[in-house]
């Protein structure tokens, strides 16, 4: 309950600032609109992970049916593979956005605009394909006796899938995550270099005083590394807890950190995205540097 209420404050706050600054032409940029999906998709997380969580938690039991149990597995995994698609995209925009004129990668600066929206419907239409197997498993705690149990939560069990079935969701899955994490890490990686490089080029602007500031370089660099990690931390580890309590159903405990670490990134990336990314990268003037 204290994780859903202090993640759908923060993600409201940022939800509010990244709308007043889109209705706000003269600072509006791309990175409003992808943060603002972001926020759209942490937030259906957050609803559809902790909400059945917190009802059970007061004694409610068998409270979905098979209908309710597909809709609500299927909600939280599309959008947490949003979630994962969008914060790559972020990443990759914001290291195309901070590109010297001169490099080989200035020509997609322009493209950045009109790319966002084509992204975001490729987004939904890959991760709703990918997870058409949770609504073929899915089904209420009732029929736990009926089918051949892979997977148990507190208000909803699967049966055992077609064996061509869990190899294309499995191949899907991973192709997907290999391929959004590595381009995370990699455009990630680039900034900071790019960061890096330019604190030192201009080290001779930032005078020594008896208060010293943080360069708003090195605050970037900080935002970077922050996201990149926290999501990189949560969602592998939450990913093979997962995997492992599907082949071992005697696990409570596991499911219920489990439960914990899916909630984890939608609950706390809000809080880093308004204290550093919108001062750091925002607020930062990109064409001086």
């Amino acid at each position: 309950l204290s994780q859903f209420g202090i993640g759908f404050i923060g993600n409201t706050l940022l939800l509010v600032l990244n709308i007043n600054t889109l209705f706000r032409p003269q600072m509006k940029k791309p990175i409003d609109l992808i943060c603002t999906h972001l926020t759209l998709a942490n937030i259906m997380t957050l609803v559809s992970s902790t909400i059945p969580e917190i009802i059970n938690a007061f004694g409610v039991r068998n409270f979905l049916d098979d209908i309710g149990c597909k809709a609500v597995l299927y909600i939280y995994r599309v959008t947490r593979g949003v979630s994962l698609c969008t914060t790559s995209f972020l990443s990759i925009s914001q290291a195309i956005i901070i590109t010297p004129g001169n490099s080989r990668w200035a020509w997609l600066k322009p493209k950045v605009s009109t790319c966002i929206f084509p992204a975001f419907f490729s987004f939904w239409i890959t991760n709703m394909l990918i997870y058409i197997r949770v609504l073929i498993t899915a089904v209420g705690p009732y029929n736990i006796t009926e089918v051949g149990q892979v997977y148990s939560l507190t208000y909803c069990s699967g049966k055992e899938p077609d064996k061509l079935q869990e190899a294309a969701f499995l191949g899907g899955m991973v192709l997907r995550d290999i391929l959004c994490i590595c381009l995370m890490i990699w455009t990630s990686a680039y900034m900071v270099k790019f960061f890096f490089i330019h604190h030192t080029t201009v080290q001779h602007v930032h005078r020594t005083s008896l208060c010293p500031r943080v360069s708003p370089e090195i605050k970037a660099t900080h935002t970077i590394l922050a996201l990149v990690s926290c999501f990189v931390f949560f969602y592998w580890t939450n990913s093979c807890l997962t995997i492992y309590i599907t082949y071992r159903h005697d696990v409570q405990r596991l499911e219920n950190i489990t439960n914990f670490l899916s909630s984890c990134y939608p609950t706390i990336s809000p809080f880093v995205l308004i204290k550093k990314n919108r001062r750091s990268f925002l607020n930062f003037n990109f064409a001086k540097m």
